[in-house]
């Protein structure tokens, strides 16, 4: 009773900001506001009862799941009358041509999504990879964080997407958190809501909804929601002051959708074991009512393991909407869910006042986000188009703005042209560093590092797995030796192409420079070399507590050399 006693004291005096109405083109008239409502109130008003609540859902559209998959698909589509699709993996081409022929198909216009947190590589293998939140909160200029979303809004409008299920507003603030990570900004609140915003508002002003996820904050967890249910055990004033602090201040925002997480917060929610996603309490009471969001609410995919595993096809979608939510994502149910919803509805657990809620917000952003003008989309040259040089200039320029020098003791940075050693460590390729040095590189392996002179200039790279964000960042006990080794008697630069996480149980008190890259591709490789020669300038911030020593916002700032300024 205490508890229940001091949750609603705290949420009551939680600060309600002024929210705007939701989404909305930051150039929108009052007149264009008045068309988009007309439109809005007819078109509702033309909707059969199955027709709206079939607006509350959204399921996946994969294309290397053979055809009688997407014939399924294409059953829901034309027989349930959906709301929406979120693209999954991973033909642009057939996806662009199965979301034509839907959405000509489709009485009301399909809102079509895709997670694209690091831009459409994230579904579709053939685009260019933009670097990942956590990279992204190293970078001091959060206006490059909104170009870098502009450009996936771009990428976004050439395929026919309409909202990109991002940014990710957690703070990481557990090294160990298996799903988050990455796609974070980092640990240091103010460092995310900066950095969520820039990215946020890259998308939206180029007409691309946002969503900001996963409420009420996935940060401090330690299992992943896609396999079970995890828990964050914070009391009220730890979770108001970190994992609720970046919504609270980007609510105010105009950002279109909030993503309800698969967490179970016993402070927020008193009965046992009820994720987020499904809890009244949270998303009506905390999102709605207290914090007084007005845009789409959203669940996070109905298909992980965190609920799906729980209820039967249908039912969790019905809780959901019951719950608070205006859309269910990734519905593994459609036709049960809605019969679902209308028998609550019937026996008055659910008033009718909440289909018209959620279906006209639904109504009103698809108006705002132009898809009552809806032209098909060309699949010719789209692999091209998703992935070429401007997309390669923008991300070098990303990574090379995100390098953090943590320190420089010998003064080693930028490299003079003399003879230098580089050993690489770890499972990953590292080729193209090395080539990008130049021809003053003599590569040696780990075996190799007694034929190293005394005194010499060595770089180390830990080069880590970059193929998917969620890779362990662990460096091996051997290459901890190694580096110890070369610590002995050597000038060293170590250069972790991976989390700065990996440096977390390394001791670095006898290695003179530590630069850290965040990511182990090409892009980053190619941006670290040139900083190493001095063509670019360092100054990223280290976005996260890796222990204590290494805290958010450490970095030495090293000018691009002189000899280089003038080229």
């Amino acid at each position: 009773m205490k508890k229940l006693l001091y949750t609603s004291l705290f949420i009551a005096a939680l600060i309600s900001p002024k929210v705007k109405a939701q989404y909305q083109p930051k150039n929108a008239s009052k007149e264009d506001v008045k068309k988009a409502q007309q439109w809005v109130d007819k078109t509702y008003k033309n909707l059969s009862q199955d027709e709206k609540l079939g607006q509350l859902f959204i399921v996946a559209l994969y294309t290397n799941r053979g055809e009688e998959y997407i014939s399924q698909v294409r059953n829901i589509v034309t027989n349930d009358k959906i709301g929406g699709l979120i693209l999954m993996q991973d033909d642009a081409a057939r996806e662009i041509n199965l979301v034509n022929e839907f959405q000509q198909k489709s009485k009301v216009p399909l809102m079509i999504g895709m997670d694209a947190e690091w831009g459409l590589y994230q579904r579709i293998a053939t685009a260019h990879k933009f670097p990942w939140a956590m990279t992204l909160g190293a970078i001091q200029d959060k206006n490059l964080v909104y170009q870098m979303a502009a450009k996936i809004a771009e990428d976004c409008k050439r395929m026919g997407i309409n909202w990109d299920f991002a940014p990710v507003v957690d703070v990481n603030t557990n090294p160990d958190n298996p799903i988050i990570g990455n796609r974070s900004f980092g640990s240091d609140v103010n460092n995310v809501i900066t950095s969520a915003l820039s990215y946020s508002n890259g998308l939206q002003d180029n007409n691309i909804l946002a969503a900001i996820k996963h409420f009420p904050g996935h940060g401090d967890t330690s299992t992943d929601s896609h396999l079970d249910l995890p828990v964050v055990p914070h009391g009220i004033e730890r979770l108001d002051a970190v994992e609720l602090a970046p919504f609270k201040a980007l609510m105010n925002k105009g950002i279109g959708g909030v993503m309800v997480a698969h967490l179970y917060v016993p402070s927020l929610e008193s009965e046992k074991g009820i994720p987020a996603s499904v809890s009244k309490n949270i998303i009506t009471g905390v999102l709605k009512d207290k914090l007084g969001y007005k845009g789409l609410i959203i669940t996070d995919a109905l298909n992980m393991g965190a609920v799906a595993n729980k209820y039967q096809p249908g039912e969790l979608d019905a809780m959901a909407f019951k719950a608070g939510n205006d859309i269910m994502l990734f519905s593994q149910g459609v036709s049960e869910g809605k019969k679902l919803i209308q028998k609550a509805i019937d026996k008055g657990e659910i008033p009718q006042s909440r289909v018209e809620e959620s279906v006209k917000k639904i109504l009103l952003t698809k108006y705002f986000l132009g898809l009552t003008q809806y032209t098909p989309k060309n699949p010719e040259n789209i692999n091209k188009d998703l992935n070429n040089d401007s997309h390669t200039q923008l991300v070098q320029n990303l990574y090379s703005n995100a390098l953090t020098l943590l320190k420089d003791e010998k003064k080693l940075l930028p490299l003079t042209g003399k003879q230098i050693y580089y050993v690489p460590l770890e499972e990953a390729p590292y080729q193209t560093f090395a080539n990008r040095l130049g021809n003053n590189i003599i590569i040696k392996k780990a075996g190799e590092i007694k034929t190293i002179p005394a005194g010499s200039t060595v770089i180390v790279g830990f080069h880590k797995d970059n193929s998917t964000a969620y890779k362990p960042y662990k460096i091996s006990a051997e290459s901890k030796r190694v580096l110890s080794d070369l610590s002995k008697n050597q000038n060293v630069i170590l250069n972790v192409f991976g989390s700065a996480y990996a440096l977390k149980d390394i001791d670095i008190s006898k290695v003179s420079t530590v630069l850290v890259s965040y990511e182990n591709n090409d892009d980053s490789m190619n941006a670290t070399a040139d900083a190493f020669n001095g063509k670019t300038k360092i100054w990223g911030k280290l976005p996260v507590l890796v222990n204590d020593k290494l805290k958010p916002g450490m970095g030495i700032e090293l000018p691009m050399a002189t000899s280089t300024k003038t080229k």
